[in-house]
């Protein structure tokens, strides 16, 4: 069956870094030991005035198209997924397709906020497995948020980060490498816990939000149930090896949001798998949402933890509640 298999990677992050004791001191509390015992963030890049969410998405593309050793003319279709965009209209894989001189291919934008490069990576699957008129397809995740950070709240301004990851898909007759099963949920009744609510139709932006100062900021309006992750996670991972006739014991790399250390430790623990068969990049990149699969993704091949022939879970959630997951085998 016609598939796709991974042929290259690319992340990208801003030059500057905001550690922990420098947040603290701009925070007036000292904010090292939550953020670094339980979400297991160190040091977070921050994109500078003049930098924006194409900006990291065209260098993270630059370096996939380079490791894959493909140039971007025969790229036939970019997928790029964010919530911190570089325009509300119109979409940044377009600016990102004009940049890189991707003059072959079409481009569209995902918005299920974290869970949204998990979401366009099974579409890419998709499109290939379906149109042999598709052969290499971009998928990009990008997340800009701390240009919507309120840096006086600890609660966000300890968390987000910048960054963007990129993963070339090309087509693949074999039968040895690719998806072998996704799944996405959505818990709707969440849709206005945590988001930037201003800024769309429901709350254009006029003077009157600017000084108020709050819903043109990332919020947590509302605490979302930590269960959602601690028990959705593996809920929806279990489903897909079910499906498979899988076991965790098969799985040789399990990548979730690397949005909390705590929970990851949790999950890995629920599943009866060792921390070793998961891969965190927050310590030093801090959480960068939209795009933090593909980098840690990235990240675990530069390290040699995620081998070709391996089986990989990736699964990841974010603000909606929207939640996607797949197997693939790299």
């Amino acid at each position: 069956m016609r598939n796709a298999r991974i042929i290259g990677t690319g992340v990208s992050v801003p030059d500057k870094i905001l550690t922990n004791d420098e947040l603290s001191a701009m925070l007036g509390e000292s904010i090292n030991e939550f953020v670094e015992t339980n979400l297991g963030i160190y040091e977070r890049h921050v994109l500078a005035a003049d930098e924006s969410a194409a900006d990291i998405a065209t260098r993270a593309a630059e370096n996939a198209l380079k490791n894959a050793g493909i140039a971007a003319a025969e790229i036939d279709l970019i997928i790029l997924a964010s919530d911190t965009p570089e325009y509300l209209s119109p979409g940044t894989s377009v600016v990102v397709q004009h940049r890189i001189g991707a003059v072959n291919a079409g481009t569209f934008d995902t918005n299920c906020a974290c869970a949204g490069f998990v979401t366009a990576l099974d579409t890419a699957y998709k499109y290939i497995i379906a149109d042999p008129h598709y052969k290499n397809v971009l998928v990009l995740g990008v997340y800009a948020m701390t240009k919507y950070l309120d840096w006086t709240e600890k609660k966000t301004a300890t968390i987000f980060a910048d960054g963007a990851g990129a993963i070339l898909l090309q087509a693949d007759e074999s039968g040895d490498h690719g998806m072998l099963a996704s799944k996405l949920r959505a818990m709707g009744e969440y849709h206005d816990f945590l988001g930037i609510f201003a800024g769309g139709t429901k709350m254009p932006v006029t003077p009157e939000v600017l000084e108020e100062g709050y819903f043109n900021k990332v919020r947590f309006v509302k605490r979302t149930p930590p269960e959602i992750n601690c028990v959705g996670w593996p809920q929806i991972v279990g489903e897909l090896l079910a499906r498979e006739s899988l076991t965790v014991d098969d799985i040789d790399l399990f990548l979730w949001t690397q949005v909390n250390l705590a929970t990851i430790r949790d999950v890995m623990a629920t599943l009866g798998q060792p921390m070793e068969k998961t891969h965190t990049i927050m310590g030093k990149w801090g959480y960068t949402g939209s795009a933090c699969i593909p980098m840690v993704l990235h990240d675990a091949i530069e390290s040699g933890k995620l081998r070709r022939g391996d089986l990989v879970v990736l699964c990841a959630s974010g603000g909606g509640v929207n939640m996607a997951a797949m197997i693939l085998r790299y």
